[in-house]
């Protein structure tokens, strides 16, 4: 019987995989291109110059086509060559930056602290600590964000950022708080007042004079407004605005008198804008938010102790003031 013709596979059978190119061959292409020449390469690689040979001459095979042109003694890259070596050099710098970033998670400095905070005390308290803290960790990254109420609150709540600084007493869902100071409210006022005359301002001192006011909507105006109509004392209400630092900015230019947080007013105190303590207090908080559920950042202890000691001079001035009343 003649001999049976060999069956062919089916459609559905696979054929053998093409052998892949691997990391070995990447690796040993670009030790050749970097030295120049295979004893080059064997030396980057602490390998053989026929062991070189071998993968590179392997590589060019699976790729179909020829990286170098061959001379005695030499190797010259074709075009083809040159371009994969673009190819393998961007690679190894991601790869490079993937390492680094590695290395730098290990080390609590290169680590970034991300810190939300109220606008007011971004200008008045923050820069202080951040000095304070950088100094101590010079390696460390830092990043402010400054936002008003509630959304500070709501990003502390969704674990968006290591630290918050607030001045809400309630309760934050998840988070745990700690009250790092409780200061007064003060008056802030334009150079040559009348009113710089006395020590400490109370409701009727107010009688009559212009006042800075804060916008309607926030909560120490309203404290404010309810202060003075329990006085029965009418304020000229002619200028408002959203921000403490914009209140110090138009009381300096003489526009009026106000009531302030005692950062933003020191910060913003100089030759044109002065500070008297207020008879009433109106308590100003500062609250550290740290989220319950984001993993702890290795310096955030010492990044709250930075701000408490920022905060030390405007405790002890006010400590001083009530105590010479």
């Amino acid at each position: 019987m003649p001999a049976a013709a060999p069956s062919l596979p089916s459609s559905g059978a696979s054929m053998p995989a093409a052998a892949p190119i691997t990391h070995r061959h990447i690796e040993v292409f670009r030790a050749v291109m970097t030295a120049g020449s295979v004893t080059g390469a064997a030396q980057l690689l602490f390998t053989s110059q026929p062991t070189v040979s071998r993968e590179l001459a392997r590589l060019e095979s699976l790729l179909g086509y020829t990286l170098f042109d061959r001379a005695p003694g030499r190797l010259r890259p074709t075009h083809r060559a040159l371009a994969l070596f673009d190819e393998v050099q961007r690679a190894y710098q991601g790869l490079d930056q993937v390492v680094a970033r590695a290395q730098a998670l290990g080390r609590a400095e290169d680590e970034g602290l991300r810190v939300l905070t109220l606008p007011a005390l971004a200008h008045a308290l923050l820069p202080a600590a951040s000095a304070d803290w950088l100094g101590a960790h010079p390696q460390a990254q830092l990043t402010l964000t400054p936002q008003e109420s509630p959304l500070l609150e709501e990003w502390m709540a969704a674990q968006r950022f290591d630290i918050g600084l607030s001045e809400v007493t309630g309760a934050v869902p998840g988070t745990h708080s700690e009250t790092l100071a409780e200061l007064d409210e003060v008056c802030v006022l334009p150079a040559s007042h009348p009113l710089l005359a006395r020590q400490v301002l109370a409701p009727l001192d107010f009688e009559g004079e212009r006042f800075v006011s804060l916008s309607a909507e926030d909560p120490y105006r309203r404290q404010f407004d309810a202060i003075f109509g329990n006085a029965g004392v009418h304020r000229r209400l002619q200028v408002e605005t959203h921000s403490a630092i914009a209140v110090c900015s138009l009381v300096e230019q003489g526009l009026g008198i106000a009531l302030v947080n005692p950062l933003t007013a020191r910060a913003c105190a100089g030759p044109g804008l002065h500070i008297r303590p207020f008879s009433v207090s109106v308590p100003f908080r500062i609250q550290a938010l740290r989220p319950l559920h984001r993993p702890a950042h290795a310096l955030t202890d010492d990044f709250i102790a930075a701000v408490k000691r920022a905060l030390a001079p405007a405790i002890a001035d006010q400590i001083g003031k009530k105590k010479r009343r």
